[in-house]
């Protein structure tokens, strides 16, 4: 599906790095530590939870040897490469995407829309994807390690 996705410019070719790697890693450590404060609004702790989540989709991504193609839908693009790079199970890429849509809603239009369960959840995933990115990292490209 990935070299379809490039044959159509929803992907692009780019090898990536162990620096690349390593500083995708610090954000997400970054995000999930901040995403556990309490004195950030729900909303935000949301957000801050599922940037990390999507830094693991978009390491294992980038570890393929693929970026996203110009052009919108990046995240989704993003998202739903999990099912071939780590291959993630499809219900975890569709709660993914449901939380995606959360976030923009928070993000853009409403404020003070997420609950304490929804928080829990995205860190949840965020903290299971970058469990699973290690793993699968060491497995598949240990060189990028």
């Amino acid at each position: 599906m990935l070299k379809q996705w490039l044959a159509r410019g929803r992907l692009r070719r780019q090898a990536s790095s162990p620096e690349e790697i390593a500083a995708l890693f610090k954000k997400i450590d970054r995000d999930l530590v901040e995403c556990h404060k309490k004195d950030i609004s729900l909303d935000w702790r949301l957000v801050i939870a599922y940037n990390a989540a999507l830094g693991c989709a978009t390491a294992a991504l980038r570890a393929s040897g693929f970026r996203v193609g110009e052009g919108g839908g990046n995240h989704v693009t993003i998202i739903d490469s999990l099912a071939f790079t780590m291959e993630i199970d499809r219900e975890s890429i569709i709660a993914l995407n449901a939380i995606r849509k959360k976030r923009h809603v928070t993000s853009y239009d409403a404020a003070d829309t997420v609950s304490e369960l929804e928080v829990d959840e995205t860190i949840e995933m965020a903290e299971m994807l970058k469990k699973r990115l290690i793993g699968w990292l060491r497995q598949n490209h240990p060189e990028l390690l």
